[in-house]
């Protein structure tokens, strides 16, 4: 009976709190998406060696936004940020055709592991500003998302540093999540 109070509470007076943990491989455009996202802005970003953590409040959430370093060597550490994670955002650079593959293995190696089973998967397909890119089917048949079974996903195309198709997958992410029961 109490959690139902608290629920009640909470849906009447405040927002859900969300744990979303955003990886992908290194130079990908992770952390110029989460201060696109929180501050409307394009900030000059070094190699992320280690993790940046932002928290925002977006459509009846109260996010907090994990953005973990991308290269080979830090991959291994991505394991330790997955707990309660709500959703998982990817971000590939729709360019680098050359690694399109890898990404795709990370991806899956991610999505193997128990702890990210009940999470929601947005894949920002970034770079859509740049000639080459990849389309957001191609990234979606390259990286196998149909095969994707009982789990929440969406393949979304972006440019981060014009912060074109950011909120709508952000805003697909708010629906999904707020809807998942507590």
């Amino acid at each position: 009976m109490g959690n139902f109070f608290g629920n009640l509470w909470k849906n009447i007076l405040g927002n859900k709190d969300v744990r979303i943990l955003m990886v992908g491989l290194d130079a990908v455009g992770k952390t110029t998406i989460m201060y696109k996202i929180k501050m409307n802005e394009t900030v000059k970003t070094i190699p992320t060696v280690g993790f940046n953590v932002e928290t925002m409040e977006y459509k009846r959430l109260k996010i907090t936004m994990w953005d973990v370093g991308g290269q080979d060597k830090i991959r291994v550490l991505w394991k330790h940020y997955y707990a309660n994670t709500d959703c998982l955002i990817y971000v590939v650079d729709s360019c680098d055709v050359d690694r399109v593959e890898e990404a795709s293995e990370e991806l899956k190696k991610i999505l193997s592991d128990p702890e990210l089973e009940n999470a929601c998967v947005l894949v920002y397909a970034n770079k859509q500003d740049m000639n080459g890119a990849l389309s957001p089917q191609q990234i979606t048949e390259k990286l196998e998302m149909n095969q994707l079974k009982n789990r929440k996903w969406m393949v979304q195309g972006s440019s981060a540093v014009q912060g074109t198709g950011l909120l709508e997958g952000l805003d697909w992410a708010a629906k999904v999540l707020t809807s998942k029961k507590d």
